[in-house]
Parts: structure tokens; C-alpha cells; sequence
């Protein structure tokens, strides 16, 4: 038997192909979210500390006797953003990479661009929790906002959690998983202090260079997107720190540790 005749078109049919982007994607995505939502110390952090930041919001005057509990929301969820996208993401990354675990996923042929959108997807399915138990907790301690607001405002936080998550996988996907600890809480505190200090001295939605914090951005904008207004320095500033923070991310992310 010649060979063109055993090698004729079809006999290796269906043709073995590389998964598209959003199959690699979407499945990556499903990983990293049933992981976040099962590990109790990222629902901790996550969740019941902004609940408990909301309940002490309400109940005492932390930024002032005459400070309005609607603009302390999005604080509030800026802060929660903050911690599910960039502190929780860095450290499970670099410790991800120094017991190997993302090694032997870039060994499968996975690259890196899919797991940081995976990792992007997966924080965003926490958010959707965050979003759901704080909304409600908010609600019942006085929140007023419209549906319209409530959308453009999701819209908002969805776009400010894929930065924070970028910027953690930045930090987790290149430094080592000691540097990583110390400086993802440091940088966190460190945000958090910057935030509860512009609140408290001056108008959030206003903030002028305080906007290229990321935390002070997301949460000016987050205000007015509750309002159904366009923080554009805001906006531009959380596209910024995006933009940089992808590029590099898969530039420089590394799987071993």
C-alpha cells in the first residue's frame, strides 16, 4: 500500500486544535472562581470585614459627625475591591508559584495571559458575592440609590476590580512569595490610609491628583457612578493603572517561584 493512500485527508479527522481565547478563558475562570469561593480566610477578609466596616460606618461617626453614610458605601466597596482583587490575588499567586502549582499549569501549555484572565474572572465572581451581601447589609442600614445608579455603579466596580486584580497579579507573578506578604499588606494599609484621609479631609468625587491612588480613584468614581455621573479623571486613572499593569503582567509574569 502506498503511502498517499494511508495518509489520505481525513484520516486524522477531527484535526486536535488549540482552544479559542474565550473556551481557555472561560474555563480558567470557572478554576480560580471555585477555588476564591471555597477558601474561608479570602471570604473572611473579603466579606465580613467590609460588612463590619459598614456596620461601623453606620453606627459611628468615623470620618466626621456630619459625614453622609451614601458616600461611605463606596468607600466601602472600594476597600473590598482592594482586598479580593489585589492583596488576596498577589499572595495566592506567589505562593501559588513558590509550592510549583502554576508551574505545572504552564507546563500543560497554558499561557500566561490565560491565567491572569482567568484570575481576572475569578476575582469578579467574588465581587458578584461582595456585591450581593454588602448591597443588601448597605441597604438595610439606610442606603438610598436608584437601579439606574446600582447598574452603572457595577459597571464601575467591575472595571476597578480588573485593575486591582492586575496590579496583583503584577506584584504575585514576579516577586517572591516573602516580598509578596509583607508588601501586599503593606500596600494595602497604605491605600486604605490614603482613601480614609481623603474622605475625611475633602470631597471624594473631587479629588484631584489624589485620583492616581487607585483606591481614591475607584471610590470617587464609584460616588458618582451611584449618582449617574462620570468621574473622568477617576475613570482615567483606573484605565491607567490597568493598562500598565496587563502589560507588564504578561510581560513579566513568571511561573516558577
Amino acid at each position: 500500500m502506498e503511502t498517499k493512500d494511508v495518509l489520505q485527508p481525513g484520516v486524522f479527522a477531527p484535526a486536535p486544535q488549540r482552544a479559542s481565547f474565550a473556551a481557555m478563558a472561560a474555563a480558567q475562570g470557572r478554576v480560580e472562581a471555585k477555588l476564591i469561593l471555597s477558601h474561608g480566610e479570602q471570604l473572611l477578609v473579603n466579606l465580613v470585614i467590609p460588612a463590619a466596616i459598614l456596620f461601623a460606618a453606620h453606627f459611628a461617626p468615623i470620618l466626621g459627625d456630619n459625614t453622609d453614610f451614601n458616600l461611605l458605601v463606596p468607600m466601602v466597596f472600594a476597600i473590598a475591591a482592594t482586598g479580593a482583587g489585589f492583596t488576596g490575588q498577589a499572595i495566592a499567586v506567589a505562593f501559588d508559584r513558590r509550592y510549583g502549582a502554576l508551574k505545572r499549569t504552564g507546563a500543560s501549555g497554558v499561557p500566561a495571559w490565560t491565567i491572569i484572565v482567568g484570575k481576572i474572572l475569578g476575582v469578579l465572581a467574588m465581587v458578584v458575592v461582595q456585591i450581593v451581601v454588602l448591597g443588601a447589609i448597605a441597604l438595610a442600614l439606610g442606603w438610598h440609590v436608584s437601579v439606574g445608579g446600582a447598574l452603572f455603579g457595577l459597571v464601575t466596580l467591575l472595571f476597578g476590580v480588573s485593575a486591582f486584580t492586575a496590579m496583583g497579579l503584577l506584584m504575585g507573578g514576579t516577586l517572591s512569595s516573602e516580598m509578596v506578604l509583607a508588601l501586599a499588606n503593606l500596600i494595602w494599609l497604605v491605600l486604605l490610609g490614603i482613601l480614609g484621609w481623603v474622605g475625611y479631609a475633602g470631597d471624594i468625587a473631587d479629588a484631584g491628583w489624589w485620583n492616581a491612588v487607585p483606591t481614591v480613584a475607584l471610590a470617587g468614581a464609584l460616588d458618582q457612578a451611584l449618582q449617574l455621573h462620570v468621574n473622568w479623571p477617576a475613570w482615567a486613572s483606573l484605565a491607567a493603572w490597568a493598562v500598565v499593569s496587563i502589560t507588564a503582567a504578561v510581560r513579566l509574569f513568571r511561573f516558577d517561584g
